[in-house]
């Protein structure tokens, strides 16, 4: 797949980013840090990407090359090539520490020869500034990685780009009752924290129209987990992901406002005991349509003068 200026190999298989913007530089440095977290919390992540998949039985496409925005630790990548095995799979993360343990994680699972036999291939890049030419793509699939980006609305128009003609862009994203239960607690103990928005399905929805997408479609489920204890549960949503946020806290809660929360969350059991966590997914899927043509026609003035009524000429 063509790249474009500015990137160069920084390891087997994985390509460097041109330079990005400073808010999305912070979320990278933050999945950085919770990459060693995420493979034993990816739960949610994995059965997310395989409702999204699933979803394309029954749209007819056959992609060359896939693009797979937010690929983590690449762990969609098999069953992705499973449904469509002739295709060019291409991972792309903003996290370098993601994307390095996926590769270890591929190579311990397959052995050396196999593993370079087809490689993965992984390229470290900005969803809004992706590193390869016009129309190379033939399949953009995202799993969960949209509301962590600071512009969503610049992300539509660079998948667009990249994607051939009738080509398919397939993502899920969280929505705005993901962790509420959390957030109420937060409301509760921490008043001056800043939890992260997610966006509105219909404001996704307007992006996709804005941008030119074709056909757009979504829909949305709600998936509640539920832990054992607070600390199970700010554990996994700590694994999770990040904040674009400028003003979002520097760290966890410590001391007297840790145990406020923690309190506040374990009053919230269920009649089984455990505590709930509500994740809001919405499923959204377009086409990039071919261009419009604009028709030029020439008329004389003289025939425009004829069609006018007799005294009017």
């Amino acid at each position: 797949m063509p790249l474009g200026p500015g990137t160069s190999d920084i390891s087997p298989g994985i390509v460097a980013p041109p330079r990005m913007a400073a808010r999305v530089v912070t979320v990278a440095r933050q999945f950085d840090r919770c990459a060693s977290r995420m493979a034993s919390h990816d739960l949610l992540l994995r059965e997310v990407g395989h409702r999204l998949i699933s979803r394309l039985e029954y749209i007819r496409l056959a992609p060359a090359r896939l693009l797979d925005v937010g690929c983590g630790m690449g762990r969609s990548r098999s069953e992705l090539l499973a449904r469509y095995p002739d295709a060019d799979w291409v991972g792309v993360e903003l996290s370098a520490a993601m994307m390095r343990s996926g590769r270890d994680e591929q190579l311990r699972a397959l052995g050396l020869a196999r593993w370079w036999r087809r490689a993965p291939r992984w390229v470290l890049a900005d969803a809004a500034r992706l590193p390869f030419a016009d129309g190379s793509a033939d399949l953009v699939f995202s799993n969960l990685m949209l509301h962590w980006h600071p512009t969503p609305h610049v992300v539509f128009p660079e998948w667009k780009r990249v994607l051939s003609v009738g080509g398919l862009l397939m993502f899920s994203c969280f929505g705005p009752d993901t962790l509420k239960e959390l957030r109420s607690a937060i409301a509760e103990t921490l008043p001056q924290a800043r939890p992260m928005p997610f966006v509105d399905m219909h404001d996704f929805g307007d992006m996709l129209v804005a941008s030119g997408f074709a056909t757009p479609v979504m829909d949305v489920e709600s998936i509640t987990l539920t832990y054992r204890s607070p600390r199970e549960l700010c554990e996994e949503v700590r694994a999770l992901g990040a904040s674009p946020l400028d003003d979002r806290w520097p760290g966890l809660p410590s001391g007297r406002r840790a145990r406020l929360l923690m309190e506040a969350l374990d009053a919230r059991r269920d009649s089984a005991g455990r505590i709930p966590l509500t994740f809001e997914v919405a499923y959204g899927h377009a086409w990039k349509p071919a261009p419009r043509t604009v028709g030029v026609s020439t008329v004389s003035l003289e025939s425009l003068r004829q069609g006018l009524p007799r005294g009017k000429q």
